[in-house]
């Protein structure tokens, strides 16, 4: 072998990548793995509340870096900005070895049943691109287990076989619960509504080395000071540097993936950490950068026997992004219910992801992470309350620590119109077209946010708040760090981009192992999914070589 021959190459080092890699270089595989973030420690990412993956209004901490990495964000009525991370509508995830993973919140739950096959249960709504997977919950069940130990999640095992077919318990017991979860779970009864753990891939016992989460108040948005939050960055990825292997290149860009004229992808155009164009030759690619930059290097990979890119013959690259519109609503207590135990989700209710009179799927609610303060003055104080001032600070003391709030994810219904394409004028600083995104999810989504709007108000009324809000959604794209769809896997060509096992439709040997994969979003957190799929796309490529 050359220098710069692998047998595989993997764009991107995230949740998807990071799995991919460990698995092929334990198989024994020479691996490229390539990132264009940096290998961020503790102190990189900082604790700054208003720099943050979770306020990134004036600035992000795990990237990517604002003045390179520029996209083209087009708003409902035809208007073209170039933007960068800080604004909500670039749809940001973290640019960083382990990408989202050393800042997420590390909710890892299992999708339902019910979320691999949507359209067969509800229907498929007007101007939607609602489909079932190609696979069920039962293909994929073998590889949530693997995540859920080889990862290491904590939650309660009682809870979870109440819902979904399992066949191994959790690694861990659940993370201790808090002042909010318990005055929820009073109110749930009171309804006669199911709670349960919210599951975490976070360490309640000492694991893999690692010490145990410290319940501090800045875990989503933020690294973890014990390094008990279990992400790619310290499992996978280690493991698979472990091996001798795996070569792990940072700050880099990759440019286009190299094709031959008999279906096969032979290889990986990027620009390294010191501005030099490399090319990188393999047996196999994986990519794994997200659903926004994976069909963005598909799209900037045209050659002439695929002029419109790579996978796209059918128009389907970019298309049905999806993220997650997030219902909730908030009240206040008589007393503080603020006891500072974080990282905040205890409890939660799936009683209404599925099987909502009129309403397509819905969506889980839970007691969320501990709010930073000033995320808390941003979007919490009522209208017409001053901004500064004597009353204003007055009511921030009294109102933090007494504030009830339940949060969560609703089922994306997916427009075809939703989607990612190629600028024509825009590049960033490596002289490639970034990224344009335009569209807006589909208007039953509205239905079902305001449905699930409703549920919460209700569930805080039960446990005792007053005084209760919630936010009505208006029509607009959905993506950022739960982004999915784009590459959707399927059997037909004409409606998917890659196949059941994530190759891509056309080739032999390119894969993508990301969340661009799923058909649909679920009505949860994502993460455990895009693993579970990443280990099934990795261990397919490992049996087929």
């Amino acid at each position: 072998m050359t220098a710069n021959t692998y047998d595989a190459i993997i764009v991107g080092a995230g949740a998807g990548g990071g799995v991919a890699a460990a698995l092929l270089a334990e198989a024994g595989k020479r691996v490229l793995l390539l990132e264009r973030g940096r290998l961020l420690t503790f102190a990189d990412v900082g604790r700054d509340h208003l720099r943050n993956q979770r306020l990134s209004l004036y600035g992000v901490n795990a990237g990517p870096d604002l003045k390179d990495n520029p996209r083209v964000a087009v708003d409902l009525e035809g208007g073209a900005r170039v933007i960068d991370a800080t604004d909500g509508a670039y749809q940001n995830n973290a640019a960083a070895v382990g990408g989202g993973t050393q800042v997420y919140g590390a909710q890892a739950w299992r999708y339902l049943p019910d979320d691999f096959r949507m359209a067969s249960k509800y229907g498929v709504p007007d101007g939607s691109s609602l489909a079932d997977w190609p696979i069920s919950y039962e293909d994929l069940a073998p590889d949530y287990e693997r995540a859920e130990w080889e990862m290491g999640v904590a939650g309660d095992e009682e809870d979870a076989g109440k819902n979904r077919p399992r066949h191994k318990e959790y690694p861990m017991p659940p993370l201790m619960m808090n002042a909010q979860g318990r005055a929820l779970r009073v109110g749930a009864d009171s309804l006669g509504w199911d709670t349960q753990h919210v599951p975490l891939l976070i360490n309640s016992t000492p694991r893999g080395g690692r010490d145990v989460c410290v319940h501090c108040q800045q875990c989503v948005g933020f690294a973890c000071p014990t390094d008990a939050k279990n992400g790619t960055h310290n499992t996978m990825i280690p493991r698979a540097l472990a091996t001798g292997l795996c070569t792990l290149e940072i700050e880099v860009m990759a440019e286009r993936v190299i094709v031959d004229g008999d279906g096969r992808a032979t290889g990986v155009v990027y620009w390294n950490a010191q501005g030099e164009q490399v090319t990188a030759s393999s047996e196999v690619v994986v990519l794994s950068g997200g659903a926004v930059e994976t069909a963005r290097l598909l799209l900037n990979s045209k050659t002439n026997a695929h002029p419109s890119g790579l996978g796209n013959n059918s128009d389907q690259v970019g298309r049905s992004l999806q993220g997650h519109f997030y219902a909730g609503a908030y009240g206040w207590m008589d007393e503080p219910i603020w006891d500072g135990i974080g990282p905040g989700p205890t409890t939660a209710t799936i009683r209404f992801n599925h099987n909502n009179d009129g309403i397509v799927g819905g969506g889980m609610l839970c007691d969320d992470f501990i709010m930073q303060p000033i995320n808390f003055v941003k979007g919490i104080a009522p209208p017409g309350m001053p901004r500064r001032g004597l009353e204003y600070k007055q009511w921030v003391r009294h109102s933090y620590t007494r504030m009830l709030r339940v949060f969560g994810p609703v089922h994306d219904i997916p427009s075809p119109t939703a989607r990612i394409e190629i600028d024509p004028n825009v590049r960033d600083r490596w002289g490639l077209p970034v990224v344009r995104i335009s569209g807006a999810t589909h208007p039953e989504t509205l239905r079902v946010h305001a449905f699930m709007n409703a549920r919460a108000e209700e569930w805080l009324r039960a446990s005792g708040a007053k005084n209760i809000r919630s936010d009505a959604a208006t029509l607009g794209l959905s993506g950022g760090q739960h982004q999915a769809g784009t590459c959707r896997m399927g059997h037909d060509p004409k409606t998917s981009v890659t196949d059941p096992w994530g190759r891509v439709h056309g080739f032999d040997n390119l894969y993508i192992a990301d969340g661009s994969l799923h058909v649909t979003n679920g009505g949860f957190n994502p993460v455990l999914t895009i693993l579970a799929l990443s280990f099934r796309v990795a261990s397919h490529i490992v049996r087929s070589w």
